[in-house]
C-alpha cells in the first residue's frame, strides 16, 4: 500500500491556513450579524438567567426552557459561524454580542507538561522524570496519519471553519438542552478543554473546565474564538496531539505511540494512528491493553470515517481493519524507579524541590517540577559510579539478604556528589528484603533513613576540637582497656554522670598521645580527650563541619559522643569529612551542576558550589588529615592503602550493629556504611554470611575497608595524585612516641 507513505489530503488546508482567524474576527462584525439570528433579541435575556444552571434531566417544561437558552447560543455561534461569508446586512444588537466578546478571552497557552531529563556530568542521560510523560514534538515529526485519523473522527472540517463548527454546535446544543451531553466540539474546542484542565492548579479549577453548565461551554467557546485568531490552524492541531492524554500515563501521541506501539509517532501507519486517536474520547474504554475488542472496534470506526473524509481509500482501509491490532508496549518511564540510577535519581529530585537555585518559592519550584521541560546536568561521574557498584556488589552483593552497604563519593572544595551507590534494588515489595525505597546514604528528608550510629568515624571532631583548642599531638593519657571519666558538662552547663568506657578490642594499656590514640581507635584514650576540650566543644566542633542527625532532631550531647552515638547519614559524613581535605572550607553536598529550562530558549543556569571558606581554620584541618593517614601506617585501616596519599577512620558501633570507613585523598571523600536494614540494633554483624564469606564479627575494616579501597583505586584513577600539606608545626613533633606501649586499643 504504497499510498500509505504519502502524506493524505487534507481537504481546503491551504485556502483555510491563510484565514484561519477570519471567522473569530472582531466584535463589531459580531454585533452586525447579531441581530439577523432569528430570536436572538428575544432569547439573550432567557440565555443570561440560564447559563449557570448545570445539565440535568428535568421536565419537559425544563428542556424546553434550556433549549431556547441554547436555541440563543447557537444565534450567536451561527453569527460567528458565516462572518467570513455574510456581508455587513442585519441589524446592530450591540448589548448581546458585546457581552459575549467582553467575556474573558485571553487563555494563556503555557508550555505543555514535559519530562524533566537527567544527566550525569558528562551529559549523558541517566534518568527521566515526569509527572506526566510527554515529549513535544513539531507536526512535521508527527507522521500524517495521526493528523488526519483525529481530524477523521472529531472535527473534518478543521481547515474551513473558524474554530465554532455549526453543524457539530447545533447537535450538541439539542442534546445537552435535553439532559443528554454530547460532543460534537471541534478541535479547536477541544484543545481549549484540555489546555484548561491542564494548566489547572486544583481540583476546583479541574471541575469548572469540565462542568456541564452552559456557562462553561460559552466560555470556552469564546477562548475558542480568540485562540483560532491568535494561532494557525497547524499550531492548534500541533498542540492539541501534544496535549492530549492517550492512557496509560501517555500524554502526546508520540509517547501514545511509543507506549502502544514501540515507534515514534512519525512512524505511525493508518491502523496505528486510528486506533491512539480512537482513544481520546474515553481512553479507559478503548484502551487496547484492557479492552482489546472495543479499541478493535473504536479504530475501525476511525478507519471508516478516515475513508469517509477522503483521507484513505476503501481497499486500505478494509486491509487494515482486518489487522489485529499488533500491540508492542514500550513500559511506562518517567519515573526515578525507570532510570539507570533510581537512588540517585530520587536524591536529586529532593534536591530540586528543596532548593532555590530552581525557584525562590517551594510553590514555585513545585509548578516547575510540574511542567518539566529542564534538562538537570548532574555531577555524577558515570566511572566513579560504576566503581562504587562493582566494589559494593563484591563484598556486599545484592539479593534476598538484608546486609545493605552505601557508599558516597564527594568532592572536596565543592561539595559535589560524585557517586552514590548501594547494593539494594530499588522497588517497593516489603516482602522481599532485598528491595527497598528508601536511599540509605541520605538523611530522612531527602528521600532516606533515620541514619545509623557512626561509631569512630566521629572520633576526628573531637581531634579537630582539641586542635582548635590549641592542644598538641603530644597530648596523652593514661589509656587503659576500661577507665571512667567523671565531670563532663553539656551545652546547657549541666553535669554530666561517671561514665565507664571501655576499649572494644584487647589493649596493653599504657600512655597514648593523639598519633597513638588515632592510630589504634583507643576509646579510653579519645574519652579523656573530649573532656579535656569539653563535650560541648567537641559537639560544636562536628556542626562546624556540618554534622547533624539524620532524621532532623537535635544532636545529643552526652558524654559517648565521641564514639558515634549519633545516627547519620554517610552523605553527611563525606561532606564533614571533605572539609578537612579542603583544609578548612566546608561545602554543602549537592548533586547539581547545572539546570537547562529548554522552554526558554535554552537558558542554562550553573549551580555554584555552596560553600564557606574558614569553616574551621586551614591549620586544623591539615593537623586532623596528618592525623588520620597514621592509620595506615600500622593502625586500624593497615592494609587498605590505594596507591597514593589518603587518610581514614574506621568506625564499629556497639555490638557490630554497623560498621563505617571514612577515608579521602586531596581531591575524593569515600565514606562506606554496612549494617542491616532491618535494623542493626536487632540484627548485628555478628556471627553473619555475607555473600559468600562468614564473619564472626564486622569491624569497619573489615567489609567496609576493602569496599572504599576498591571502589577509590579506580574513582581516583583519572586524578592528580596530590598530596597533603604538611603537619601544621603549631602541633608539635608529627611523630612523637607515647611513653606507653600504646598497642591495639581497638575500634568502636
Amino acid at each position: 500500500m504504497t499510498e500509505s507513505n504519502q502524506r493524505p489530503p487534507r481537504g481546503r488546508r491551504q485556502e483555510a491556513q491563510r484565514g484561519s482567524g477570519r471567522a473569530a474576527s472582531s466584535r463589531g462584525r459580531l454585533e452586525r450579524l447579531w441581530g439577523a439570528v432569528p430570536g436572538a433579541q428575544r432569547w439573550a435575556a432567557v440565555l443570561r438567567g440560564r447559563l449557570s444552571e448545570p445539565v440535568r434531566e428535568g421536565t419537559r417544561r425544563e428542556a424546553v426552557l434550556r433549549l431556547t437558552g441554547t436555541s440563543a447560543v447557537a444565534g450567536l455561534l451561527t453569527a460567528a459561524l458565516v462572518l467570513p461569508w455574510v456581508g455587513g446586512a442585519g441589524l446592530v444588537a450591540k448589548d448581546t454580542a458585546a457581552a459575549f466578546m467582553a467575556m474573558p478571552g485571553d487563555l494563556e497557552v503555557l508550555p505543555l507538561t514535559e519530562r524533566i531529563l537527567l544527566t550525569d556530568a558528562d551529559g549523558d542521560p541517566i534518568a527521566e522524570v515526569a509527572e506526566r510523560e510527554r515529549d513535544v514534538v513539531p507536526l512535521d515529526e508527527m507522521g500524517p496519519w495521526a493528523p488526519a485519523a483525529l481530524m477523521a473522527i472529531e472535527d473534518e472540517r478543521f481547515y474551513e471553519h473558524g474554530g465554532l463548527d455549526l453543524r457539530g454546535t447545533f447537535r450538541a446544543a439539542v442534546r445537552t438542552a435535553m439532559g443528554n451531553t454530547q460532543g460534537g466540539s471541534t478541535i479547536t474546542q477541544q484543545y481549549v478543554k484540555n489546555l484548561l484542565v491542564e494548566q489547572a492548579d486544583d481540583k476546583e479549577e479541574v471541575e469548572s473546565a469540565t462542568a456541564q453548565t452552559l456557562a462553561r461551554k460559552v466560555q470556552e467557546l469564546r477562548y475558542a474564538v480568540e485562540i483560532e485568531e491568535r494561532l494557525t490552524k497547524d499550531e492548534i492541531l500541533e498542540g492539541y496531539l501534544n496535549l492530549a492524554y492517550f492512557g496509560q500515563n501517555a500524554y502526546g501521541i508520540e509517547i501514545a505511540a511509543r507506549r502502544y506501539f514501540s515507534v515514534p509517532a512519525s512512524e505511525l501507519d493508518p491502523a496505528q494512528a486510528a486506533t491512539l486517536v480512537g482513544l481520546v474520547r474515553a481512553p479507559s474504554l478503548y484502551d487496547p491493553l484492557a479492552n482489546p475488542e472495543a479499541a478493535r472496534d473504536r479504530r475501525n470506526l476511525v478507519l471508516d470515517r478516515m475513508v469517509d473524509t477522503g483521507h484513505l481509500e476503501a481497499r486500505e482501509a478494509e486491509e487494515y481493519k482486518n489487522r489485529e491490532l499488533n500491540v508492542d508496549v514500550t513500559p511506562r518511564a518517567g519515573s526515578c524507579f525507570h532510570g539507570e540510577q533510581p537512588f540517585f535519581c530520587d536524591y536529586v529530585m529532593h534536591w530540586l524541590r528543596d532548593s532555590d537555585v530552581l525557584a525562590d518559592t517551594q510553590e514555585e519550584r513545585d509548578r516547575i517540577i510540574e511542567r518539566g521541560g529542564i534538562t538537570v546536568r548532574t555531577t555524577l561521574d558515570s566511572d566513579m559510579q560504576e566503581a562504587a557498584e562493582q566494589a559494593i556488589e563484591k563484598y556486599v552483593p545484592a539479593g534476598d539478604s538484608a546486609k545493605f552497604a552505601a557508599e558516597v563519593l564527594v568532592e572536596p572544595g565543592t561539595g559535589r556528589v560524585r557517586a552514590m551507590a548501594q547494593n539494594m534494588r530499588y522497588g517497593f515489595d516489603e516482602e522481599d528484603l532485598g528491595t527497598t525505597s528508601i536511599n540509605l546514604a541520605v538523611d530522612y528528608e531527602d528521600g532516606g533513613s533515620h541514619g545509623y550510629q557512626a561509631g569512630s568515624t566521629f572520633k576526628p571532631f573531637t581531634l579537630a576540637a582539641a586542635l582548635d583548642a590549641g592542644l598538641k599531638y603530644g597530648t596523652s593519657f593514661n589509656a587503659p582497656k576500661s577507665t571512667s571519666v567523671s565531670g563532663m558538662r553539656n551545652c546547657e552547663g549541666g553535669r554530666m554522670a561517671t561514665w565507664d568506657v571501655r576499649n572494644a578490642g584487647e589493649s596493653d594499656g599504657g600512655r597514648h598521645n593523639m598519633i597513638s590514640g588515632t592510630k589504634g581507635s583507643v576509646n579510653t584514650y579519645f574519652a579523656q580527650l573530649q573532656k579535656r576540650v569539653g563535650l560541648c566543644e567537641t559537639a560544636q566542633m562536628a556542626e562546624r563541619l556540618g554534622v547533624h542527625r539524620a532524621d532532623g532532631e537535635e544532636m545529643g550531647v552526652w558524654n559517648s559522643f565521641t564514639l558515634g552515638d549519633q545516627e547519620v547519614s554517610p552523605l553527611t559524613m563525606a561532606g564533614a569529612y571533605a572539609t578537612f581535605a579542603a583544609r578548612g572550607t566546608r561545602c554543602e553536598p549537592a548533586p547539581v551542576a547545572s539546570i537547562r529550562f529548554d522552554g526558554e530558549g535554552g537558558r542554562e543556569v550553573e549551580v555554584a558550589p555552596d560553600c564557606e571558606e574558614g569553616a574551621i581554620e586551614t591549620k586544623v584541618a591539615d593537623g586532623v588529615s596528618h592525623l588520620l593517614q597514621q592509620t595506615f601506617k600500622g593502625g586500624t585501616t593497615t592494609g587498605l592503602e590505594i596507591g597514593r596519599p589518603a587518610a581514614a577512620k574506621t568506625g564499629t558501633t556497639d555490638s557490630s550493629a554497623y560498621a563505617w570507613f571514612a577515608g579521602y585523598t586531596p581531591n575524593l571523600v569515600g565514606i562506606v556504611a554496612v549494617g542491616d536494614i532491618r535494623g542493626g540494633e536487632q540484627h548485628p554483624l555478628q556471627g553473619v554470611r555475607i555473600g559468600d564469606r562468614y564473619y564472626g564479627i564486622v569491624y569497619g575494616a573489615t567489609v567496609p575497608g576493602p569496599i572504599w579501597q576498591a571502589t577509590m583505586k579506580e574513582a581516583t584513577s583519572e586524578l592528580p595524585k596530590e598530596k597533603f600539606a604538611p603537619s601544621p608545626k603549631a602541633f608539635g613533633d608529627p611523630s612523637p612516641k607515647p611513653s606507653g606501649s600504646g598497642g591495639d586499643g581497638g575500634d568502636a
